[in-house]
């Protein structure tokens, strides 16, 4: 070991020191690359010579094993916000993916904050999960929590800040089965008699606008997001098509702070055809329009927008909360399920499709989606059904 062990501001005759001054070791920790020179580790306030040199071959052993010294006192508080900018920088994530970190580390906060990140453990950390799964956050929840913890430690352990990472056997705990399970539990979707009934009721207590944005997302299944950002140059009025090529965030609900960003998956961005039903209200919608831009004049700032304001802030998108407050009042005024929600006009399309005869694989790729659990749900559930009916079909034709 090369270095040298010394009391810091003796004063004492060689041999014969009789002060109470503590120890100090400075020993040599490798080459700066930057101007060559050796590089050097000083740490007192040892009592003996003999502790500072157990300290000094600690220091030496930890560096020799791969740990890094320098951030190995930092508390998890400090490194989430370390590890939160080089996932940004290296990932270039959505807004809403960011989001869903921060609120990830938010959740793992109480139990690390102030906690070294060396120091948690395998045990601390699946109590960590334990307790967040009996505060019944839902699963994709807790999976969200648990993916973000596992990028976070698996970063301390690239940084050398810990050797093992403590997320690596950690699971989120199943809920246990029992025999009264009756099987998966399918999303809200209308039913068909339901969907005439929301849509006579559209006809008859309709606001602007009310009309064509529940015919499209009924007749198209596209997300919120993919209509709010709709603009007139999206459609194809010759051939009937509508392209979906971005997606709408407000993080703040907050009018004029919105952001237009890339639709969820890359199959999300694809062109649906539609019918001659959707062209024509789209065209309607356009003359009324242009009259609304009219009287504003100048003032109108016109960005293209299909669903834009007309009152406050008006050529803005509209807010998805607004969609979803019209859904609601329509469904009270109507006597349909209040807990249906624009979101379920995308699994009713679904399930239309499925009764028309479509296969899955066509549903998904008309959707946007890539791998979509609630859309398998709500297509089995559906064909189960129309199976079943032509089982009972047949029993009645031998019957007869």
């Amino acid at each position: 070991m090369e270095g040298h062990f010394f009391k810091r501001g003796c004063t004492c005759d060689s041999g014969n020191c009789k002060c109470n001054k503590k120890w100090t070791y400075v020993i040599d920790v490798g080459i700066n690359p930057k101007n060559g020179k050796r590089k050097q580790k000083t740490k007192g306030g040892f009592k003996t010579e003999h502790e500072a040199q157990i300290a000094a071959e600690v220091y030496l052993a930890k560096i020799k094993n791969g740990v890094s010294i320098e951030n190995a006192e930092i508390q998890f508080k400090d490194f989430t916000q370390d590890w939160l900018t080089y996932y940004i920088d290296r990932n270039a994530p959505k807004p809403g993916s960011i989001d869903n970190r921060q609120y990830s580390i938010n959740k793992l906060m109480p139990y690390f904050a102030f906690q070294k990140v060396k120091d948690v453990t395998k045990d601390s950390y699946q109590e960590a999960l334990n307790d967040l799964k009996s505060q019944h956050l839902s699963g994709s929840t807790l999976e969200g929590i648990h993916t973000t913890g596992k990028m976070i430690f698996n970063f301390a352990k690239s940084e050398k800040i810990l050797n093992e990472n403590p997320t690596t056997y950690a699971f989120i705990k199943k809920d246990q089965k029992t025999i009264i399970d009756d099987g998966e539990e399918v999303p809200n979707f209308f039913e068909k008699d339901e969907l005439l009934l929301f849509i006579d009721t559209i006809q008859e207590k309709r606001l602007y606008m009310d009309d064509l944005i529940f015919t499209i997302l009924a007749y198209t299944g596209m997300r919120v997001g993919e209509l709010v950002s709709l603009k007139w140059k999206d459609i194809d009025i010759i051939n009937h098509t509508i392209s979906i090529t971005k997606t709408y965030y407000n993080k703040k609900n907050n009018t004029i702070t919105y952001k237009l960003i890339p639709p969820k998956t890359h199959k999300s961005r694809r062109k649906i055809p539609v019918a001659e039903l959707v062209i024509e209200k789209l065209r309607e919608h356009k003359k009324v329009q242009e009259k609304v831009i009219t009287c504003y004049g100048n003032s109108y700032r016109d960005e293209g927008f299909i669903f834009a304001n007309i009152n406050r802030y008006p050529s803005y998108p509209i807010l998805l909360k607004l969609i979803q407050n019209r859904m609601t009042r329509l469904l009270k005024l109507g006597g349909v399920n209040t807990e249906l929600t624009p979101h379920s006009l995308r699994h009713t399309h679904t399930s239309l499709l499925a009764q028309a005869g479509a296969t899955l694989e066509e549903i998904m790729i008309r959707l946007g989606h890539c791998n979509a659990e609630t859309t398998r749900k709500v297509y089995l559930h559906v064909t189960n059904e129309v199976k079943r009916a032509t089982s009972d079909k047949f029993s009645k034709l031998l019957q007869s």
